[in-house]
């Protein structure tokens, strides 16, 4: 008898395990996005008495029925709409923005990082059991480009450079 309550538990705990879902860890999930329409209150839309008043549609161009829809949310929220506008660099960082660029910049980083993502992901692909069971491979794919933080301190220290201690060192 206690063999077989032993029995329903273990599948009863194997069967509340299978619960789970680690869809956010897994680098294939994605195609079901946050619909955007459900967060934000749109203004409805509404027929206009000619067509032909109509502007020219412009591929990056403002909505008609929603023509600021940031500063629509960031004031539904309680903020200042004002703070959106571009403002450049703050004077704060000046020298952080001038140290970093002075060998120049290249506007077309994220196009590139993007590409090199997508070529690495797909030489790091799930093998044919993950798939099958959906195991993660997150952190199997990407743990040859994740920085150890002990070893990479270590090094500065090495080459001289004043670097923070952690942990502390001991007063004896």
């Amino acid at each position: 008898m206690q063999a077989f309550v032993r029995g329903i538990a273990v599948v009863g705990v194997i069967g509340l395990s299978a619960c789970g879902s680690n869809q956010l860890m897994n680098i294939e999930t994605g195609q079901n996005s946050p619909d955007e329409f459900a967060i934000l209150p749109t203004r409805s839309l509404s027929m206009p008495p000619d067509l032909a008043l109509l502007p020219e549609p412009t591929p990056g161009g403002a909505n008609i029925t929603d023509p600021t829809p940031a500063a629509d949310a960031v004031a539904a929220l309680g903020g200042n709409p004002a703070r959106l506008a571009d403002q450049g660099v703050g004077a704060a960082d000046q020298a952080l923005v001038a140290h970093a660029s002075r060998r120049g910049t290249d506007p077309a980083i994220r196009q590139r990082l993007a590409q090199a993502d997508a070529d690495w992901r797909s030489g790091n692909r799930r093998r044919p059991l993950e798939a099958l069971f959906g195991t993660t491979v997150y952190q199997r794919t990407y743990r040859p480009l994740a920085l150890d933080s002990t070893a990479e301190q270590q090094r500065w220290q090495r080459a001289g450079a004043i670097t923070q201690t952690s942990p502390a060192p001991q007063d004896d």
